[in-house]
């Protein structure tokens, strides 16, 4: 009875040990995957590739830490991370490099609606020029149609501050489509971190307490608006988000 029960004993140190080691091992790998996986995402590849963010996670917390070139990184990194399988928490330390433009002066304004175009795939940021004076926004360069010229203008105005926009732009001679979105997969976090941020950009969205998921390119947008043409109008903003497949507006009304 004696060895027997030495010998139960010795099995349950050596589970507890295993358990001990084993632990550790799952949840670095889980953490080197949410790692990995904030590297390969369109949001690091596209808008963040020339920052210096470092990313540290513990079991799931993240810690973020380093230098962007705009404000809005920031809040970008964060929201991809927090979208990420496996991240229970973010703890954003990121820092600007150079001092952010004054709110609510022109050069505020003009990052607002550069970073509000690049987040739609109906326009194109690459060739839209955009001027600000006084919160008067003057857009040029060239479009591809007449609808994404006005599209342009709607985006623009919609953008808080801005006073009016003064739209030069320029019809393309040729009818090719070159969004850059086109035949691209963009994972889930970085389609629900462009969403979250284009709502808070534009005016009309901006003050909705809006709750945003996404399951393999579908979003499903929760929350309360004041009216069905409120309720629409997301409808309409995440629509047009690049890798959005489709959009599930379960908002109640007010």
């Amino acid at each position: 009875m004696k060895v027997k029960a030495l010998y139960l004993t010795a099995l349950l140190v050596a589970a507890v040990a295993l358990l001990m080691i084993s632990v550790p091992v799952h949840a670095s790998k889980m953490d080197d995957r949410i790692e990995t996986s904030a590297r390969k995402s369109y949001v690091f590849k596209t808008f963040l590739k020339e920052d210096d963010i470092k990313i540290e996670s513990r079991d799931g917390a993240v810690t973020l830490t380093g230098v962007v070139s705009h404000e809005y990184h920031k809040t970008l990194a964060e929201e991809t991370m927090a979208g990420l399988p496996g991240v229970k928490s973010v703890d954003n330390r990121l820092e600007l490099r150079g001092a952010p433009p004054t709110a609510n002066s022109d050069a505020w304004l003009k990052d607002k609606v550069k970073v509000t175009l690049l987040f739609h795939r109906s326009v194109s940021a690459g060739k839209t020029e955009i001027d600000v004076k006084d919160g008067i926004v003057t857009l040029r360069g060239q479009a591809e149609s007449q609808a994404q010229k006005e599209l342009t203008t709607e985006y623009a105005r919609d953008v808080e501050g801005v006073k009016d926009v003064k739209n030069e732009m320029t019809l393309s001679k040729t009818s090719k489509n070159s969004r850059r979105t086109t035949g691209e997969k963009i994972d889930d976090a970085s389609i629900s971190a462009q969403v979250k941020m284009a709502l808070l950009l534009h005016r009309s969205t901006s003050a909705l307490n809006t709750a945003v998921a996404t399951k393999l390119g579908v979003v499903t947008v929760g929350g309360k608006a004041r009216n069905a043409a409120e309720k629409d109008l997301v409808s309409k903003l995440v629509t047009d988000i690049n890798g959005v497949k489709s959009v599930k507006n379960r908002m109640t009304i007010d």
